[in-house]
């Protein structure tokens, strides 16, 4: 992992310093403004040929909308119009007034999780808390952790005493549904519990020139077991997935998902499989956006999402909530009691 952080660290540097130098040509006009957004996303963006974008044409339609006098505010929401076209929610328009957002990514699709739900009939207001992680022993001796945002970090003692808490358990689920994702290193502290080999995690590339298909070779990056005399796991996994597993929540199913101990059930993940880089516009403006692809184990894209294993699609009604059901964490339990 540190090999991954270190590539990283050389492509930001690379990105930056081949991207800053035409920056200066644009004037801090709405003009120069938004031919700076466009450009830097064409030349840096990185799933224009996976999502079929036409991004000259889309560039067309949205320059022909600037009209004379148009305040910041009109021309913010007209950019962000335009990078809403990229159906990515690792793009964001960034000015002192507001941040651009697309959501589309999970509000077109059922939520299949309600917090109130899981807390009140399934773990009874009685479970314990480590370092922001749920744990607790379930019916038909089953493990449960709940690890709802990987902006969390958690510690190594924090998971030797939840997994030797867990240990008498005959198989385990881990759920993370709502999770946005968050930093890397913490997926690697929390994955390193449940390899016992190095583990091909995926694939990463860079771009290496200003067309939409100029990319590097793809740079395998692994995970290494814990160090010996660290609590680890290696009986039954199920891992609950819904639409708003997002980023590394994302990454985190997609290496998962390759562990023969383990069934992802719920449904397809929000996806975000691109590292996401920054630049700045000419009025100070800044753009995120996605700029190196992430691949599985077998070099398939992961940017749409991640399915649950075959057999294993849960979906949750809203009127399952209101009766306090949860047909995806009662899937999860059946399944690993052999039922």
């Amino acid at each position: 992992m540190k090999h991954l952080l270190s590539f990283l660290s050389a492509i930001l540097v690379t990105l930056t310093f081949a991207s800053c130098h035409p920056y200066e040509e644009w004037d801090d006009s709405a003009e120069g403004n938004f031919d700076a957004l466009w450009t830097i996303l064409d030349e840096h963006y990185c799933f224009f040929d996976e999502k079929d974008i036409d991004w000259n044409e889309v560039g067309q339609r949205y320059r022909a909308r600037l009209v004379p006098g148009i305040t910041q505010q009109e021309l913010f929401v007209l950019c962000a119009e335009m990078i809403d076209e990229l159906e990515d929610g690792h793009t964001n328009l960034i000015s002192p007034f507001d941040i651009s957002y697309y959501d589309q990514w999970w509000t077109d699709y059922p939520q299949d999780f309600d917090i109130r739900v899981l807390q009140e009939h399934y773990l009874g207001f009685d479970y314990k808390v480590s370092s922001g992680i749920y744990y607790k022993i379930m019916p038909n001796n089953i493990g449960y952790i709940y690890y709802p945002s990987f902006s969390s970090t958690i510690g190594e003692g924090n998971l030797d005493w939840i997994l030797a808490d867990l240990a008498v358990c005959d198989a385990l689920i881990i759920d993370i549904r709502d999770n946005g994702g968050g930093q890397l290193t913490n997926i690697e502290t929390f994955l390193r519990r449940f390899i016992h080999e190095p583990t091909l995690a995926g694939y990463i590339r860079h771009k290496t020139g200003p067309g939409h298909d100029q990319f590097s070779e793809p740079y395998p990056f692994y995970y290494y077991p814990a160090e010996v005399g660290r609590m680890t796991w290696h009986k039954p996994i199920a891992l609950l997935i819904n639409r708003s597993c997002f980023s590394a929540a994302n990454n985190f199913a997609a290496i998962m998902k390759s562990l023969p101990n383990v069934t992802l059930i719920g449904s397809r993940t929000g996806g975000g499989g691109g590292m996401p880089f920054s630049a700045e516009l000419p009025n100070g403006w800044g753009i995120r956006f996605s700029a190196c692809p992430i691949t599985d184990s077998l070099d398939r894209q992961i940017e749409t999402g991640v399915d649950p294993t075959e057999g294993c699609e849960v979906h949750s009604l809203p009127q399952d909530f209101v009766l306090g059901i949860d047909p995806i964490l009662d899937f999860a339990l059946s399944h690993l009691s052999g039922q």
